[in-house]
């Protein structure tokens, strides 16, 4: 059974959007919040990776009482969604890590100084336990931003275009996105994957710079200079919720 449970604050169905909810689903409480999208033409629900629990999309005239009759009848997704779910992976003495597709250790060297080192499977996080986390986090995305930087760029070489500006963040529902002035952002979370399928995103982005669409023109691009594209989306299609669970 699912039932809701009234927050602390009143819920209305006023924009941006509702006040979060909590869903009870066979005694279990999922937090729910809204996001308003005045040009989404349907409801859109899915797992909020970063903060837990749900996250629905509604369009500009969507009130409560219709999204939450939209929750009731996805129920059984619901179920399969956190079934799936994988608990996070802290950052912790002998945790394992995927680093370029490949599983790595964490070590916690009892040194206050040092960089974070990669060596024999063994990523080396020095500067004390409660530190470790941002500072891991900080030499992925310096990884991230450098492979990301170099595949670009010979993307755009290659395309015969250019950006504008690169940046990469901890984005949950896109692996990257390229914008109408040409920078590119990608998720760091990358550098986690193999590189073939780092290469993929950059190659996919960079087309984009040319076709801001995803029609014919776009993949014959992307194929085009990046072959083994179709088995990237598959890697990403599967493994992609263990990449989000790290960290």
């Amino acid at each position: 059974m699912i039932g809701f449970l009234r927050g602390a604050a009143s819920l209305r169905a006023t924009p941006p959007a509702p006040e979060p909810h909590v869903l009870r689903i066979n005694g279990r409480d999922v937090p729910l919040r809204f996001k308003r999208n005045a040009r989404a033409r349907r409801m859109v629900l899915r797992l909020d990776q970063k903060a837990g629990g749900l996250v629905m999309t509604l369009p500009r005239r969507t009130g409560l009482a219709e999204a939450l009759r939209f929750a009731e009848k996805s129920l059984a997704w619901i179920l399969r969604q956190l079934e799936q779910q994988l608990p996070p992976v802290m950052v912790a003495e002998g945790a394992q890590l995927l680093l370029r597709g490949e599983p790595h250790k964490i070590a916690l060297p009892p040194q206050k100084r040092g960089v974070v080192r990669v060596e024999g499977g063994v990523i080396h996080v020095p500067g004390g336990p409660e530190h470790a986390p941002r500072r891991l986090k900080d030499h992925l995305k310096k990884l991230a931003l450098e492979e990301l930087t170099s595949r670009s760029r010979h993307y755009a070489l290659a395309m015969g275009s250019a950006f504008s500006g690169i940046a990469v963040r901890d984005q949950k529902s896109r692996w990257g996105s390229c914008s109408a002035a040409g920078k590119l952002s990608y998720s760091w979370r990358l550098i986690l994957a193999p590189p073939f399928v780092l290469d993929y995103v950059a190659a996919h982005e960079v087309a984009h710079l040319k076709e801001m669409n995803h029609g014919p023109r776009f993949w014959r691009l992307v194929l085009t200079h990046c072959p083994h594209a179709r088995s990237a989306k598959v890697w990403l299609k599967e493994h992609g919720r263990k990449i989000h669970s790290l960290l």
